[in-house]
C-alpha cells in the first residue's frame, strides 16, 4: 500500500541526470529561515540571481512584444548574451563542485548516492548546476530516507522545501526540457540509419 507521501512524490516527473552537486547540512535557523539561502560563493549567488531575474522577467517581455517588436527582438538578444554569460559563469563553478553525478530529479525533490549517511527528516542545503542550461539553484531540502547500497554508499532521498514559484517553475522548466532532449536522443539511436 502507498503512503501519502509517496502518491505526493509520483505527480512529478522525473528525470536520471547528471549534474554538479553539493550537499551539506543546514543549521536550525537555516532550515527554518524565510529568507533565501546564500552560499559562500559569490559566483553561485550571482549564477542564481540571473535566471532569477531572467524568469521574472519573461512575462514583461512577452507584453512588450505585443506592442514593440523590434524592441523585443533588441531585449531577446540581449537576454541571449546573458545566457552566454551565464555559461561562463556556470564553467567556472563546475571546477569549484565536485564532478557531475547521476541524480534522480524531479521538481518534488532529488535521489543520489553519497559515502556520508544523512538522517532521515534533517535538513540540507542542496546546491547544485544544472547544464548545459547553466542554471544554478540553492534549495532547502528535507532528508526522506538514507538506505546504505551493497558498495558501500547511501542512497539518500530528499523532498525540496521551502522553495519560490520562481524556483519551482525554473526546476520545472529545466526538467521538462531534459526530458524531451532524452526523448530526442532515445529516437535518434532508435532510428535506422538510411544507406
Amino acid at each position: 500500500m502507498s503512503t501519502l507521501d509517496e502518491e505526493d512524490r509520483r505527480e512529478y516527473y522525473r528525470i536520471d541526470d547528471r549534474i554538479a552537486l553539493e550537499i551539506s547540512p543546514l543549521s536550525a535557523t537555516e532550515a527554518l529561515g524565510p529568507d533565501l539561502l546564500q552560499d559562500d560563493s559569490p559566483l553561485f549567488n550571482l549564477l542564481s540571481e540571473l535566471h532569477l531575474s531572467e524568469f521574472e522577467s519573461q512575462h514583461l517581455l512577452r507584453q512588450l512584444s505585443e506592442k514593440d517588436r523590434t524592441l523585443a527582438a533588441f531585449l531577446k538578444a540581449q537576454n541571449k548574451r546573458i545566457d552566454l554569460l551565464s555559461a561562463v559563469v556556470a564553467q567556472t563553478l563546475l571546477g569549484q563542485l565536485s564532478a557531475p553525478q547521476a541524480v534522480v530529479l524531479s521538481e518534488g525533490g532529488i535521489e543520489f548516492n553519497q559515502a556520508q549517511a544523512l538522517a532521515a527528516g534533517s535538513r540540507v542545503a542542496v546546491k547544485m548546476v544544472l547544464m548545459p542550461q547553466a542554471l544554478g539553484l540553492l534549495l532547502r531540502a528535507r532528508v526522506t530516507h538514507c538506505d546504505q547500497q551493497p558498495d558501500g554508499l547511501y542512497e539518500i532521498g530528499t523532498e525540496f522545501v521551502d522553495m519560490t514559484d520562481a524556483q519551482r517553475q525554473l526546476l520545472a522548466r529545466y526538467i521538462l526540457q531534459r526530458q524531451a532532449q532524452q526523448r530526442r536522443q532515445a529516437l535518434e539511436q532508435n532510428a535506422p540509419s538510411a544507406s
